[in-house]
């Protein structure tokens, strides 16, 4: 039961993730490689000065990633914590002697819950995404 809902989490987090790639960071990466390429035309730069516009290109899109690393990631935190809670549950009501099936029964809707929660919260979070990463580099 558990893997089944970790694989649906799995499924969504992914098409979030290809859909945020394919929509605002491949679009900053093609920024980013032009913006690296002029930096190379100018030969009147020094070794230095081209690094230095190098850089500045790179950075919207290491900020896009740092942001989307840790959107991911809180979201992660959250589903975990929730798990957590049910585990806790369990172990509760496993040491207040309920049998192991009926607590078997209850954590598996607990942790289906927390799935169904946040799920719910992947939209919003993509359009939170989204909406941050079109402000970068702007």
């Amino acid at each position: 039961m558990a893997e089944v809902q970790q694989l649906r989490v799995q499924e969504a987090v992914d098409a979030m993730v290809k859909s945020v790639e394919r929509e605002n960071i491949r679009k900053m990466q093609g920024l980013m490689f032009r913006c690296s390429a002029n930096c190379c035309e100018d030969n009147q730069a020094s070794m230095q000065q081209v690094h230095q516009c190098i850089e500045r290109c790179h950075a919207p899109l290491a900020q896009a990633q740092a942001l989307v690393t840790s959107e991911l990631e809180r979201f992660q935190d959250r589903l975990a914590r929730c798990t957590m809670h049910c585990n806790d549950k369990a172990k509760d009501s496993i040491d207040a002697g309920n049998k192991e099936l009926q607590v078997k029964r209850q954590l598996d809707s607990c942790v289906a819950k927390c799935v169904d929660d946040h799920m719910n919260l992947i939209p919003t979070m993509t359009k939170k995404m989204k909406e941050s990463l079109s402000s970068i580099g702007k």
